[in-house]
């Protein structure tokens, strides 16, 4: 048999987490269950053009998750968990089969809707593990909590696990335990997103317009594919962003300075960073690329530029002085 060049990756989503996650974070706190999303049909004569365009709006780019998952290697599962009867999810699954998604059905068990994909992936997981002894990499597309165990268990049967989760519905120590840990956000593909008044994409029926409102309103959500929204955060909770990212530059500088060198690459900082907190992601920040983040901090290291694609950096004296 030939030898087994690429890693092998298996894929798990917890569908229904990150479409009400992105919803949630695009729109505000419950405002998913606020509007009622779950079962909203755009086709409906009354249905509410405004929850039409959120929804819209907040719609996964699913093939960016994927072709970030195969970065890791040959995605050899792939499973979407969620109630695919819900109409917000139907719309999601021509593009899931055309990626070789299993789509996984879950039947709501009450009223509440209580999202109950964890314990049915969790098991499917670690069954693949056992059954599937060549999967190297895990990749849980979820935020919640409920899943720390799972990683866990994943790194103790010597699994590389990476998470994907919508920023401000993602636990934090979920990103901690991963070996990784993206933003969907932050992920190629994903556009950059701007603050755009849910109101400025529906049109108000007018006389002109009451002969037609349906054809105007659809133009409208129509034109909204195009504009995204995303939250911009608070200007103290930005500072307190930037100090935290600074910190943590530090403290990977000095754990890599206690092996004796002071000059390191900037790649490799970068991989200290990350196994400090999975989460960290410049882009989040504001910042293009790990270069432009490093040249931010321009206070705290002395950078220098080796070639096009070597970039090396170390303490300012004062903090080398002071360590």
């Amino acid at each position: 048999m030939a030898e087994q060049l690429r890693q092998r990756v298996g894929v798990y989503l917890d569908f229904d987490n990150i479409v009400i996650s992105r919803y949630n974070q695009l729109h505000g706190h419950n405002q998913f269950a606020l509007d009622k999303a779950r079962y909203h049909a755009k086709s409906n004569p009354k249905a509410d053009a405004q929850v039409t365009a959120r929804i819209q709006r907040a719609m996964i780019d699913v093939g960016a998750i994927l072709d970030y998952a195969a970065t890791f290697g040959s995605i050899v599962i792939s499973r979407a968990y969620a109630d695919w009867s819900a109409t917000v999810n139907t719309r999601y699954q021509k593009q899931l089969i055309d990626r070789a998604v299993d789509l996984i059905q879950l039947f709501p068990a009450a009223l509440s809707l209580k999202n109950g994909a964890d314990i049915r992936l969790a098991i499917d997981v670690v069954e693949d593990m056992f059954r599937l002894e060549d999967v190297t990499h895990i990749v849980i597309v979820a935020g919640d909590s409920d899943y720390i165990p799972l990683a866990q268990r994943c790194k103790k049967l010597g699994r590389y696990v990476v998470g994907i989760g919508v920023s401000g519905s993602t636990s934090r120590s979920l990103a901690a335990v991963c070996d990784e840990f993206a933003d969907y956000d932050a992920l190629p593909g994903v556009p950059s997103v701007v603050a755009v008044p849910i109101a400025a994409m529906v049109t108000p029926v007018t006389p002109s317009s009451k002969k037609k409102p349906a054809q105007a309103v659809k133009a409208k959500v129509a034109a909204s594919v195009v504009a995204t929204v995303a939250p911009t955060l608070s200007k103290a909770a930005t500072v307190r962003a930037r100090k935290a990212a600074t910190a943590l530059l530090l403290q990977a500088m000095e754990q890599l300075s206690a092996e004796g060198k002071q000059w390191h690459n900037a790649s490799a900082v970068k991989v200290q960073i990350r196994s400090l907190d999975p989460s960290f992601e410049e882009k989040l920040l504001g910042h293009k690329s790990f270069s432009d983040f490093l040249r931010s901090r321009h206070a705290v290291v002395e950078l220098e530029q080796k070639s096009p694609t070597s970039l090396l950096l170390r303490l300012r004296l004062r903090l080398r002085l002071r360590g």
